[in-house]
């Protein structure tokens, strides 16, 4: 059995806006399964799949910075192993629409992963990071950033992000993170400057 979990905040105000990515995806993963039954237990709105193994989809409803709450009930009810939860999380750190997967790691300062490890006892479980752009080192900011909805030049690159995580997290269920990590690893390419042509 696997856990699927995307992070963000529950409520229309949150809708679209950066720190929900993790919503996102999972909602783009409902839509290729024909998920469309969802209730809501132990914290979590929950969708189920089975791929032929038992999937859930879990969107958590206690807000980012207890999300862990969740997870925890349903490992422990599931007897989940973490290497087979994985959480897709949004990233500061990472440009715009950039993904990143990661075997298991620290929680960056990030509170939903922090939430996550606390409950779950343990850091080992897969990230599915899709970059949000980092707009200063500043903490208020930084915390405006995050609530805030992409613009509409990011609109394409995030729209392509939570396609590409969501092939990614599809290949994972397979069985392979080293493929996935190899494939979805890969730095984009850099744009190349255009040179003015010479004027006479």
């Amino acid at each position: 059995m696997k856990l699927i979990v995307g992070l963000g905040n529950i409520g229309k105000e949150y809708e679209a806006t950066r720190h929900n990515i993790g919503f996102m995806v999972i909602d783009e993963l409902a839509r290729r399964w024909g998920v469309s039954s969802w209730k809501t237990d132990r914290n979590a709105m929950c969708g189920e799949y089975r791929s032929p193994e038992k999937v859930l989809l879990l969107k958590p409803t206690t807000y980012m910075n207890l999300s862990g709450v969740a997870v925890g009930a349903y490992a422990n009810f599931f007897n989940v192993d973490p290497e087979d939860i994985a959480v897709i999380q949004d990233d500061l750190d990472l440009p715009v629409g950039q993904v990143r997967v990661r075997r298991k790691g620290s929680a960056g300062g990030h509170n939903g992963i922090k939430s996550i490890q606390e409950h779950l006892g343990t850091g080992e479980f897969p990230r599915f990071k899709i970059g949000i752009g980092h707009p200063s080192h500043n903490n208020k900011a930084v915390i405006k950033h995050v609530l805030q909805r992409f613009s509409s030049e990011e609109q394409e690159l995030v729209t392509a992000a939570i396609g590409k995580m969501a092939d990614a997290l599809e290949l994972w269920l397979k069985g392979d993170m080293e493929a996935v990590m190899q494939e979805y690893n890969k730095k984009p390419p850099k744009v190349k400057e255009e040179t003015a042509a010479p004027t006479e």
